[in-house]
């Protein structure tokens, strides 16, 4: 069931010479009259002709009301001059009525809009009302400031008088009972990426996240800081937990077709503007990831000796790979750099439960170009996919070599050639899908670690600042028991391969196979003929857990699980890696 005042913000504003009926309200004597009530608040007829009036001007404001209804031209500035008042009065029912008046007028035309939006005395008098403890009043004024967001104008007025941090403080006083009962619907037919959200039975906790939402997908950078630390991180707490249901309610495509569930209130707030919000906060100069200071990523990856790093500058960087290698134990100590992430994992030595769970739990993440400054201007160009289920082949691959060719097969065959099919989403069949494909001998592949955990967030920053480039991505590699994943194959980056769990063996080729190629070069994996030629003089590595493998780009390299000598293979073929991948910019050509 869609509310109310969201079937009314559809009406199309028109401009304020649109023409009524042939009759006209007298808006002077509406007026004379309001305003001889309100001197005489203590007479008992008062506030019988205030209610008598405002219902008469919220009629004459409305589209399809009564055809023998006057209908007015404008909303009268001395009327517009008493709403001020009126939104202070005790009375609920008054109050209630000329908010309404002035969510009507909002959407009546853009010039009532903006003559609503610069009265500084409605737009404090309707965020005010929002906090009311009469329900019917803070419907009212919850959809008069969702009229009033219509515009641009609208929407800056309510940022100026701080109507986000009352929106959020009053949703924060909403029941908690209220906010589990959670429903996606699908409007377009055939899509359901990015579907509607709503909550069952109550209708103030949609119009609430309705308005929120769509102010702080408004708002800046500085205001977005300047918000009280506290309630933003705490409403943020909140946004994440109905963001986890609604992610629920998407995996398991349990959307429903608008109508079906009369007792679903919906928004116009869409699933990726949700995601949108969350991202917003966490800009939060609080939620900033701080990135690991240059002296522990340095000891973190290159040890703890003095001249390790100079000596990785001057005879390895772009020249040759290298193991480097550091305590097999590291991965357990406390100031390893990595140790946080295998303990967030909650992994065992041959467990690949994780993989569901993981899963499960993330979303698409878009590809952002790495000189990118302005992040909201990503974020406007993204804004339709946000949120959406990872997608195969972006966010995640399924895949093995096989054969004396050693060619690459994926698990999910239908989506690893592109197509104009569009996005493979992958739903919760498929989420099965991959635990059983791992299974069966196939690599999972994940991208873009860097933005899913603060704790990769912080080393793949920090490894970036200590090389003086622009960013490093990070992926995860999670392969069974004598297997191969990808097929031999050169990066146009150079790779730092951080060996988590298990053992993994390494072929590098001693040569890169190309001059070093430069970011954003085509690529082609190497098979055949090609790879007998460009393996020919090689290097072997077998990591085990805390080494970490240095590969400069452009070289060959390949890599499978093995068991070391003496162990049983169940035990020990497993492997999870990672790959710090640093993008070396070329030299600026003039």
């Amino acid at each position: 069931m869609e509310n109310q005042g969201r079937k009314k913000r559809k009406s199309q504003k028109t401009k304020s010479n649109r023409k009524g009926c042939s009759s006209s309200i007298d808006g002077d004597t509406i007026f004379a009259l309001m305003l001889a009530a309100i001197c005489n608040s203590n007479e008992p007829f008062s506030e019988a002709i205030i209610k008598r009036c405002l219902k008469s001007l919220h009629l004459s404001l409305t589209p399809n009301s009564h055809k023998d209804e006057p209908r007015l031209q404008t909303l009268p500035v001395p009327v517009l001059s008493l709403l001020p008042v009126l939104l202070k009065s005790k009375c609920d029912e008054i109050v209630s009525r000329s908010a309404e008046i002035a969510g009507a007028a909002s959407i009546f035309s853009f010039e009532m809009n903006e003559q609503i939006a610069l009265d500084a005395g409605i737009v404090k008098g309707l965020i005010l009302a929002v906090g009311a403890s009469n329900k019917m009043v803070s419907l009212a004024a919850c959809n008069a400031v969702l009229d009033l967001s219509t515009t641009s104008v609208g929407r800056e007025r309510l940022l100026e008088f701080s109507a986000v941090e009352h929106l959020m403080f009053k949703y924060l006083q909403v029941p908690e009972s209220s906010k589990r009962l959670v429903a996606i619907c699908s409007l377009d037919k055939g899509s359901d990426i990015c579907p509607r959200i709503g909550v069952k039975e109550d209708d103030l906790l949609v119009l609430l996240l309705d308005a929120v939402i769509t102010l702080i997908n408004t708002c800046d950078i500085d205001r977005l800081e300047t918000m009280p630390r506290k309630l933003s991180e705490t409403f943020s707490v909140c946004l994440k937990e109905l963001w986890a249901k609604v992610h629920n309610q998407m995996l398991l495509r349990n959307t429903l077709k608008f109508g079906q569930d009369e007792h679903a209130n919906l928004s116009s707030i869409r699933t990726n503007d949700m995601a949108e919000s969350i991202f917003r906060l966490s800009i939060n100069a609080g939620h900033l990831t701080t990135p690991f200071p240059f002296d522990v990523v340095k000891k973190g990856i290159f040890g703890t000796g003095e001249s390790s790093f100079e000596n990785f500058i001057l005879n390895h960087w772009e020249v040759l790979p290298l193991r480097i290698r550091t305590c097999s134990k590291a991965l357990n100590e406390q100031d390893d750099v990595f140790s946080s992430f295998v303990q967030h994992l909650n992994l065992k030595k041959t467990d690949s439960s994780f993989v569901l769970p993981v899963l499960q739990g993330m979303v698409s993440c878009l590809p952002i170009d790495s000189d990118e400054l302005n992040i909201l201007n990503f974020l406007k160009m993204v804004r339709n996919e946000l949120g959406c289920p990872i997608i195969y082949g972006q966010d995640i691959r399924v895949l093995r070599t096989l054969g004396h060719l050693k060619e690459e097969v994926h698990f999910f065959q239908e989506s690893s050639v592109p197509c104009t099919k569009g996005p493979h989403f992958l739903y919760i069949n498929d989420v099965l899908k991959c635990e059983d494909a791992y299974k069966k001998g196939y690599t999972i592949a994940l991208r873009g670690m860097e933005f899913r955990l603060e704790n990769i967030a912080a080393i793949a920053d920090g490894l970036a600042s200590l090389f003086g480039q622009p960013s490093v991505g990070v992926n995860l590699y999670l392969t069974p028991p004598n297997s191969q994943g990808l097929a031999c194959h050169y990066d146009d980056h150079c790779v730092f391969v951080c060996q988590l769990l298990g053992t993994k063996q390494w072929t590098i080729a001693s040569q890169p196979v190309v001059s070093l190629p430069h970011l954003y070069e085509p690529l082609g994996s190497l098979h055949s003929a090609k790879t007998g030629n460009s393996m020919a003089g090689h290097s072997q590595f077998l990591l085990r857990e805390g080494d970490i493998l240095y590969i400069p780009r452009g070289f060959p390299h390949e890599a499978c699980t093995v068991a070391e000598s003496g162990e049983p293979d169940e035990t020990t073929g497993f492997s999870l890696h990672l790959t710090l991948a640093i993008e070396v910019d070329p030299p600026f050509d003039f």
